[in-house]
């Protein structure tokens, strides 16, 4: 697991407010929802996870557009954009959406993916007025790019938060 710090601070931030998240991930591969989970009291503010590895799942579950992703491949910022928002609905519990989806899509390498550089990532946030997307560009092997693209969404969310209070 990376460091808790980004995760606890999230997850404490969520629940003094008392929201909800959901996360959507390809190329981290369930590391955002387990770092998480792995913090006490997390069962209060995290709806779950989808792992959208193959690329037809981020439209089958997530909602993506398949034009989209057929025209521009999965590490795209609208993809990311899609995802958050999609597993907002897809994880909605007796009709309520999270209050927060969030995303990430890139390539972690070792070989660039859809015309996109090893390192190239984009993490989606997403609530109910909409959603935005970053590109990321992480140095490091497959392990060090993960591991960033975690850390990097977790925080970015709790900033999201520390501008709404």
């Amino acid at each position: 697991m990376t460091d808790a710090g980004p995760a606890a601070a999230l997850v404490a931030a969520l629940a003094e407010r008392g929201e909800t998240v959901a996360v959507a991930e390809s190329l981290t591969g369930g590391l955002v929802v387990a770092e998480l989970v792995g913090v006490p009291g997390a069962s209060a503010v995290v709806r779950g996870g989808v792992v959208a590895y193959a690329t037809p799942v981020k439209a089958t579950v997530l909602g993506v557009d398949a034009d989209l992703l057929a025209a521009h491949g999965a590490v795209d910022p609208e993809v990311a954009r899609q995802m958050a928002a999609g597993v907002r609905i897809a994880l909605a519990v007796d009709g309520v959406h999270a209050t927060w989806g969030i995303s990430t899509t890139g390539v972690a390498g070792p070989d660039p993916q859809d015309g996109k550089a090893v390192g190239t990532v984009f993490v989606g946030i997403a609530d109910a007025a909409g959603a935005e997307a970053v590109e990321l560009h992480l140095d490091g092997d497959r392990a060090a790019i993960r591991s960033a693209v975690v850390s990097e969404l977790l925080t970015r969310l709790r900033s999201r938060l520390q501008s709404t209070e």
